[in-house]
């Protein structure tokens, strides 16, 4: 079985920091596409950063110049590195990956989300 666990959330006041973390562990024989995605309340869920296992970062125009995102293969750990937080990014923050398994096909993974709170 596949998991992935995120961490590092929190309360903080507008234009400090945070860095999320989203480990992945299970049966894993390769790891993909590794992202972020955020739901406000009220609000669907979005994309926020995406990172493939080799290539390009893709941002949100809302978090570009902001945020960034890397990965650590030998750890299957993806980060989120938020600076300059704002109120407006206040919001449940996913992990999700696409990953094949030793066992399973390549399939799309979540987790259980970490809450991001900016406010002063």
């Amino acid at each position: 079985q596949v998991q992935l666990v995120e961490s590092g959330g929190g309360l903080v006041q507008p234009g400090e920091s945070l860095r999320l973390s989203c480990a992945a562990s299970g049966s894993i024989f390769t790891i993909y596409d590794m992202g972020w995605y955020r739901q406000a309340p009220g609000k669907q869920r979005e994309l926020v950063a995406t990172i493939p296992s080799g290539g390009s970062t893709n941002y949100a125009d809302s978090v570009k110049g902001r945020f960034t995102i890397s990965r650590d293969n030998a750890k299957r750990t993806a980060y989120l590195q938020m600076n300059s937080l704002k109120p407006e990014d206040t919001a449940v923050y996913y992990c999700n990956a696409d990953i094949t398994g030793y066992y399973s096909r390549r399939t799309t993974y979540w987790g259980q989300g970490t809450q991001v709170t900016v406010s002063s």
